[in-house]
């Protein structure tokens, strides 16, 4: 088929390609960019045509295009242009704001924030498997969501108990209006605006050991972050940290589901603890794409694409590119996973992929600490198929025989 034919939305954005788009990513690599439906028309009000992107699969056109964000914006989305999806602080933002923005908050999420934090995480991460029934769980009720909802509302200064409603509004936000209707959406949102707000004006009268009140307070040079700033971080972090961790907690779990020998190898040798989760990040990362859009005509693997054209971004068709990784689609652990693009790459790399990281450390150290195997349960897990955004589980039944203290 030509380089320039139009794929129809199934092939990337229906539910069988988003539950399992490997196959898919494997056959259409080597023809990219390629043009794909990126929104077909009618599904969002006010957009009757669709909406077209090129797909990017090859981790070299990924790569150059995450470290050029002079060539590629994240500020230049149709859908933010037409009032479909609010902006999302640093992920929708580009030079000089970004720059602004990220230096600001890199001064409240820091590294030695997240470490004073993990003796915490890790009593979480053991009062929720203590509810765990051996027999049988699915693990991303149980687990896998309330952890980060949970850490993200201790960081920010929230009440954790309320991570349900955190969860809700995450889940909408990402979500497609196959799933949820925009009606929906705007409630959702506006309930995320008017509580972050609340939040924020307390902090600002009596400020408190918490990621808002850093952000409040936080300044360089006499800068300092206005309310919607605010606000639209606090909506980033709840959104991309907990969704982020959630999804790669449960692809690793699932891998290690079907490899019991390498279960085995992690109980007796941790070293091995870290390979395990770099790798799952390239084999089965939490987020599978994100879009940018030419400020210029560009030419991309022989390809001339105009200036104002959607590019989809697939990383998880990246990191499985023989180019870059040899035999792709086995997973192991002696890999040089430095290049991988889990998180990004350039100036809009994860700012949560520390966060991210140490929770999945935690969590897989503690279940090896307990366990002595994990296998799937009786009902096969259940991919999500809500977001063209994200990557893992809505269901994930395994079982964890006891034995293992």
């Amino acid at each position: 088929m030509d380089a320039m034919a139009t794929f129809p939305p199934e092939q990337l954005m229906g539910p069988e390609a988003l539950a399992d788009p490997y196959p898919i990513y494997q056959q259409l690599r080597d023809r990219t960019p390629l043009q794909y439906i990126h929104v077909p028309g009618g599904l969002f009000p006010g957009i009757d045509d669709p909406i077209h992107g090129w797909a990017l699969m090859k981790y070299s056109d990924v790569y150059g295009v995450l470290r050029d964000h002079d060539t590629f914006s994240s500020a230049r989305n149709p859908l933010i242009e037409k009032g479909i999806f609010p902006p999302l602080a640093l992920i929708t933002d580009d030079p000089p704001r970004h720059t602004r923005f990220r230096r600001l908050v890199n001064k409240a999420f820091t590294l030695k924030r997240i470490e004073k934090l993990e003796p915490w995480i890790a009593s979480v991460a053991k009062e929720l498997l203590d509810e765990i029934n051996p027999r049988e769980v699915d693990i991303v009720s149980s687990y896998t969501i309330p952890l980060p909802v949970k850490v993200i509302a201790r960081l920010l200064g929230i009440p954790g108990d309320q991570y349900p409603t955190f969860k809700r509004w995450s889940d909408t936000f990402i979500s497609s209006l196959i799933t949820t209707s925009q009606e929906e959406r705007m409630i959702n949102t506006q309930e995320m605006v008017a509580y972050f707000g609340q939040m924020a004006a307390a902090r600002r009268t009596h400020g408190a050991d918490d990621l808002i009140t850093a952000l409040v307070e936080a300044d360089i040079k006499g800068e300092s972050l206005e309310d919607w700033e605010i606000l639209g971080f606090c909506i980033l972090l709840l959104i991309a940290g907990n969704e982020t961790t959630t999804n790669l907690v449960g692809n690793m779990l699932n891998l290690l589901a079907d490899r019991p020998d390498l279960w085995k190898r992690l109980r007796e040798d941790r070293s091995l603890v870290e390979p395990v989760i770099e790798e799952t990040l390239r084999y089965e990362g939490p987020v599978r794409m994100l879009i940018r859009t030419t400020n210029r005509p560009v030419e991309i693997s022989g390809i001339s694409i105009p200036e104002g054209e959607v590019i989809g971004v697939f990383f998880g068709a990246a990191n499985r590119d023989p180019a870059e990784f040899p035999n792709p689609d086995e997973f192991r652990l002696d890999r040089d996973l430095r290049n991988h693009v889990a998180f990004g790459m350039g100036i809009h790399y994860c700012l949560g992929a520390p966060l991210a990281r140490a929770e999945a450390k935690i969590t897989l150290n503690t279940l090896l600490d307990r366990f002595p195997s994990l296998a799937h349960g009786a009902t096969p897990g259940t991919r999500q198929t809500g977001s063209p955004i994200v990557f893992g589980f809505q269901q994930l039944p395994l079982v964890f025989p006891p034995g293992g203290y």
